[in-house]
């Protein structure tokens, strides 16, 4: 018989708590089987979802007994234009593997779930940073010799299973290895607890990838009156989430002055309304991390079984500028003067190890999501509305000019994000541009005026540091007030 020069190469990247280790494997069990010289490694991933635990099989397409004694060589990693089957548990780590060259149309399968697990580079952004999974599905079906691309996830999840099952039917119905499905089926059932479970997601995949099934379809968006009723709409519940019917008042009269304009500006507005006026502050951060839904999710993410110990420790670091946040307004203003003076917004910030799974922990953090109902007295709502009105009015009275220069106002809302440095990094850049060129523009032009908001906006989600955003406007963004000498 003719001995091929090669072994078969599989590389699976999987996401912590999705099984690629167990399938991994289930793949080695498979090739065991059939008698196949096989052998795999793994390199583990980084925490915070900043890449996936990869995980690298070679199997040789000969049985034991046909080798004459002989052993092949193995390799323990992959090389760029040198994979066969490359295996995605999440697309953007498919688009990850296609960047690094493991995807090549001469040779690979790829094999990859086209459901989003965002990576933490899209969350830093100040903008929206999630990258475009089109592009990904494009370049998959560009680059992979083949490609089986649907959500696994939800299939998953259909089948009561983890995605591990369902990537493995997948690889077993694509036809790249030359593994029987009874030989996975068999290696699924010898790992013991969940096989029944599993053998259902495995038997979904397989049929997928076989072409015997067509993949399940996302549920079409339900028909919305318009965007301003959407947009309105998940407001007002944010909002009620939030602070309550007063709030949602507040929030409806705010926004009726635009519901008769220009409908797209009355979208936006009310979009960064909403999200402006649930703004990040210590109450809001003790409330998300103590609720109910927030330790099942916790649980969830894990795989913790019923009835097994969870332990979740928060780390948090409140500081001088936290605290003045929650006091009454005159006395938060004058500590604020006060710190920002001497240089101290930072200098009393302690670092806080919490354990929010116990009872002390959970009772410490929820109490000051209890604080709610005195948030409209506090310091930092005061400033927030204070901004707020004035971002209000500077939109409408550019929407009597010109509506592409309102809508670029309107979007500068959209630097202010987050508490403490953050915060204060990207009011910084917000009024800077408010002071240069929203009320102190260069031009009398609107189309000229709307162009350098929009080039400047850019600039400073590009660059929070707002060096970028200094070199736009010509002079330089101060964020915090420099400490005075002598």
């Amino acid at each position: 018989m003719t001995i091929p020069e090669r072994p078969i190469t599989i590389l699976i990247a999987a996401l912590g708590g999705e099984g690629g280790g167990v399938m991994a494997e289930w793949l080695i069990d498979a090739a065991a089987q059939c008698g196949y010289p096989a052998q795999s490694t793994s390199i583990p991933g980084v925490a915070q979802r900043t890449g996936a635990t990869t995980y690298y099989l070679e199997i040789f397409p000969v049985r034991r007994q046909e080798l004459n004694g002989k052993d092949p060589v193995l390799s323990l990693t992959p090389s760029p234009g040198n994979v066969d089957v490359m295996v995605s548990s999440e697309l953007v780590e498919a688009g990850r593997a296609m960047l690094n060259g493991y995807v090549s149309p001469e040779r690979t399968t790829l094999i990859a779930s086209t459901h989003r697990i965002y990576a933490t580079v899209e969350k830093m952004q100040m903008d929206d940073g999630r990258f475009d999974s089109q592009r990904v599905l494009d370049a998959a079906r560009a680059l992979a010799k083949k490609s089986v691309l649907f959500d696994m996830r939800a299939l998953a999840q259909e089948s009561g299973t983890v995605i591990n099952a369902v990537l493995f039917g997948a690889i077993a119905g694509s036809g790249a290895l030359p593994l029987p499905r009874a030989a996975c089926e068999q290696a699924i059932r010898r790992g013991g607890r969940g096989a029944k479970a599993s053998l259902r997601g495995f038997a979904a995949g397989c049929e997928i990838a076989a072409g015997r099934r067509t993949a399940p379809q996302p549920p079409a968006p339900p028909k919305r009156a318009s965007e301003l009723d959407e947009v309105v709409r998940l407001g007002i519940e944010r909002l009620a989430d939030y602070q309550g019917t007063a709030y949602v008042n507040l929030y409806k009269e705010r926004i009726q002055s635009f519901a008769k304009g220009d409908p797209g500006l009355a979208a936006e507005v009310a979009r960064q309304l909403a999200l402006w006026m649930s703004y990040e502050d210590i109450i809001r951060v003790a409330d998300l991390k103590t609720r109910a839904s927030r330790f099942e999710r916790v649980r969830r993410e894990v795989g913790a079984k019923p009835g097994e110990p969870v332990v979740v420790i928060d780390y948090l670091k409140p500081g001088l500028e936290e605290f003045a946040s929650l006091l009454p307004f005159s006395l938060g203003h004058r500590l604020v003067q006060w710190a920002e003076k001497n240089g101290k917004l930072d200098a009393y910030n302690v670092g806080m190890h919490i354990k929010t799974s116990g009872v002390l922990g959970f009772l410490l953090t929820r109490s000051l999501a209890w604080l709610r109902p005195w948030r409209p007295h506090s310091y930092r709502y005061a400033e927030e509305q204070k901004l707020i009105g004035r971002w209000l009015g500077l939109v409408r009275d550019a929407a009597s000019r010109s509506v592409p220069l309102a809508l670029e106002i309107a979007a500068c809302a959209g630097l202010l994000k987050g508490y403490g440095e953050t915060h204060r990094r990207g009011k910084a850049n917000f009024l800077a541009i408010l002071d240069a060129l929203v009320e102190n523009p260069a031009t009398a032009d609107p189309a000229a005026q709307a162009q350098a908001i929009r080039k400047a906006r850019e600039a400073a989600l590009a660059d929070p540091e707002g060096k970028a955003l200094g070199s736009t406007l010509g002079k330089p963004v101060t964020w915090l007030k420099p400490v005075p000498k002598g």
